[in-house]
């Protein structure tokens, strides 16, 4: 180390290599031994002179002509022509990296190399020696992401590599990096620079639910939904436009996308089809929820009373719980149904959205009426649920039978009898003849079951 220190780079390799060993193994996820890196350190230190030793680059140039004079040939005679010394810092470089190279990792390289801000040497080293992700995501991404210069990285990788697969591997890893330390920005900037149109919708998807609370909320960051669309939109144009440069060639789709299809997610016409469609009607959902909440929070404001929406009221749900979407299992989906008809002004203003949200996920629409009748019941609003059984009547879904069951499913059996008798007094007063015919067979039918009930409601009058 002290030849190092002197400038005698020349002895200091040779003693050098009596106790450095190349490794078994280049990619180890280290920096190699410690003298190594402790000789790296002292040539990096020199290639960066402190301020407070003006003279030492004088000092250390005079030192090396010394050590040329002393060596064998080298002395006295001047005749003999040389080629010219290379600078000293470019020199000392070469000679960090002749260490690096012979006893250290690719990852002890690697990270030399971005040091250095020679990225592009790093990169260039990674895709020859096929060096492993974990050497890529320590040595290049990281502090690229440190120092802000991801579009830097994207850059030389676009240059050396055109169509990206010779480090397609090394890009999905960072893509996973970055989704399980949650820089899901970072991760979309990313998404887009691989065209990774399908995963990209799935991230703007992600910022579109992410935090929200409410759909006041949800309203506020629905540009993603518009977004996630318009990349679906994209890789579909894409998959068509290779549909005809293969058959204009005259040779099967697969083999032709096969490329592109490497390292970004596939997904059928279809499915991107169907999730476009989800997208849409979640737009649709998302502003008439929006729009109802807002109505309510500004009713609340105007009569100083606490904000009471409609649609937190729908699910019972805490103010703290994320709104359900269409994103989400049929459980979820039903969820969304029953918010859009009881956040309305009425039951008819959401309906024709719910149907759609039935129709297009096949949904079981007795199971998303229950639930929304079994709501209005339990508020009282018996008014609603004629409305409700109209509205599904004239849908053309359901049978007489289905409005039947649909009545004895929203009432709770302890309560039935009065429930019943309520409704009927409401439908009375509406003259709406249809609920009156629905509640008249009701308690007809179950007067005959329960002989008592009659009984005890009409022992007051024998009284």
């Amino acid at each position: 180390m002290a030849s190092l220190k002197a400038g005698q780079l020349t002895a200091a390799r040779e003693r050098f290599t009596r106790v450095l060993k190349a490794p078994l193994d280049r990619n180890q996820l280290n920096l190699g031994p410690m003298l190594l890196q402790e000789i790296v350190q002292q040539l990096e230190n020199m290639l960066r002179p402190s301020p407070s030793t003006p003279f030492s680059e004088d000092i250390l140039a005079s030192l090396r002509e010394l050590e040329e004079l002393i060596e064998p040939g080298g002395g006295g005679g001047a005749e003999r022509p040389e080629p010219p010394a290379p600078p000293p810092d470019r020199r000392l470089h070469q000679e960090a990296l002749y260490y690096l190279t012979s006893y250290g990792t690719h990852l002890a390289l690697v990270c030399f190399y971005v040091r250095h801000d020679r990225m592009r040497d790093a990169l260039a080293h990674l895709l020859s020696k096929e060096c492993p992700d974990e050497v890529f995501l320590e040595g290049v991404l990281q502090p690229s992401l440190e120092r802000g210069g991801l579009a830097t990285l994207q850059g030389l990788l676009e240059v050396l590599d055109p169509g990206l697969e010779a480090c397609s591997r090394y890009l999905i890893a960072s893509c996973q990096l970055l989704q399980r330390k949650g820089h899901f920005h970072t991760l979309y900037q990313l998404q887009q620079f691989m065209m990774d149109h399908v995963r990209a919708a799935m991230t703007c998807i992600r910022f579109f639910t992410h935090g929200a609370q409410s759909y006041i909320q949800l309203g506020a960051q629905q540009r993603w939904l518009v977004r996630a669309k318009e990349h679906l939109r994209t890789y579909l144009q894409e998959q068509q436009s290779s549909r005809g440069a293969a058959a204009r060639r005259r040779c099967p789709t697969p083999s032709s996308s096969s490329s592109s299809s490497a390292f970004r997610k596939t997904m059928s016409s279809s499915d991107v089809s169907r999730h476009m469609n989800t997208i849409e009607l979640q737009l649709e959902v998302t502003r008439f929820l929006n729009r109802c909440e807002a109505a309510a929070s500004k009713a609340a404001a105007a009569s100083k009373a606490p904000a009471h929406s409609p649609t937190s009221t729908a699910t019972g749900a805490g103010s703290a719980s994320s709104p359900p979407t269409l994103f989400g299992g049929s459980n979820m989906k039903v969820e969304v149904a029953c918010k859009v008809m009881l956040g309305g002004k009425n039951i008819e203003e959401g309906f024709g959205i719910v149907y759609r949200i039935i129709q297009d996920f096949q949904l079981d629409a007795q199971a998303v009426y229950v639930r929304a009748g079994q709501r209005l019941v339990r508020r009282r609003q018996y008014a609603a649920v004629r409305q409700l059984l109209r509205c599904v009547g004239e849908s053309g879904t359901a049978t007489k039978n289905d409005s039947d069951a649909l009545v004895l499913s929203c009432l709770e059996r302890s309560r039935a009898g009065p429930l019943v008798q309520e409704v009927l007094r409401a439908a009375e007063g509406a003259s709406d003849s249809v609920m009156q015919n629905i509640c008249r067979q009701w308690l007809a039918e179950h007067q005959e079951k329960d002989p008592q009930q009659p009984q005890q409601q009409n022992r007051p009058k024998a009284r």
